[in-house]
């Protein structure tokens, strides 16, 4: 029954201890805008936009949220491959567009979303 005893002793004195020798620390204050120097190179950049062409096929559309879904080839210009993917669209681009319709579209890339600015069914 000591040696328990003595052993959890032991290990309270050890741990209290240790933590007598730690300082807290203060919270260091988040950079804001106010502390920087001022200098443009500093401060976070959005992303170029980047403009691409592709022909694909409508498989979804949300007119409601101003979404339309494509299975688009390559395109070049974003040096993306062929994917599924779905991008920001005007609800007054998808007047007379269906799922299934084959398009041409152009898409404005901002480096973390895709807005549809032009598109056509194919052949138009």
């Amino acid at each position: 029954m000591k040696k328990p005893l003595i052993v959890m002793s032991s290990l309270l004195a050890v741990a209290s201890l240790a933590a007598c020798d730690r300082q807290a620390e203060a919270p260091k204050p988040a950079e804001s805008a106010a502390t920087n120097t001022g200098s443009m190179a500093e401060m976070p950049m959005a992303a170029e936009m980047k403009h691409g062409k592709g022909v694909g096929t409508v498989t979804e559309i949300d007119a409601a949220k101003g979404m339309v879904t494509l299975d688009h080839g390559d395109i070049a210009e974003l040096q993306w491959p062929a994917m599924k993917m779905g991008f920001a669209i005007k609800p007054e681009l998808l007047a007379g567009l269906k799922v299934g319709d084959k398009v041409n579209f152009e898409v404005d890339w901002d480096g973390k979303a895709g807005t549809v600015t032009k598109i056509e069914k194919a052949g138009s």
